[in-house]
């Protein structure tokens, strides 16, 4: 019969080699995480207000659309007045007249007041 023996080897420690840290290996901290994100937010936005205060207006002056002044009269309404607008223009469509003279008064709705006064266009 063969017998079998265990040994118990001790290797000697082997010299523990530190190699240097590169350069581009830097740690942020969650603290300087948040510093670099608001950062980029502020960059963002100061790039977004640069670009968006541009003008907005052409090199050439347009001609603006010949209109007239009218004074809304007691019971009369929007529809009316487009309508006599429309009628003098020659044209039957008295909806895109309404919607004409909405823009070009910048009006939030429909309801216009007896005495005030709205431009309405001539062609």
């Amino acid at each position: 019969m063969s017998t079998m023996t265990i040994h118990e080897v001790r290797l000697a420690p082997r010299a523990v080699v530190r190699r240097p840290v590169a350069a581009s290996a830097v740690r942020l901290t969650r603290r300087g995480r948040v510093a670099v994100l608001l950062l980029g937010l502020a960059i963002a936005l100061a790039v977004g207000v640069f670009l968006g205060a541009g003008s907005v207006a052409t090199e050439h002056p347009g001609t603006p659309a010949p209109t007239r002044v009218v004074m809304v009269g007691s019971g009369e309404t929007l529809w009316d007045i487009a309508a006599d607008a429309a009628a003098a223009t020659g044209s039957d469509d008295v909806r895109s007249m309404v919607t004409r003279i909405t823009r070009l008064n910048a009006l939030d709705s429909g309801m216009v007041m007896s005495g005030q006064r709205i431009r309405v266009p001539v062609e």
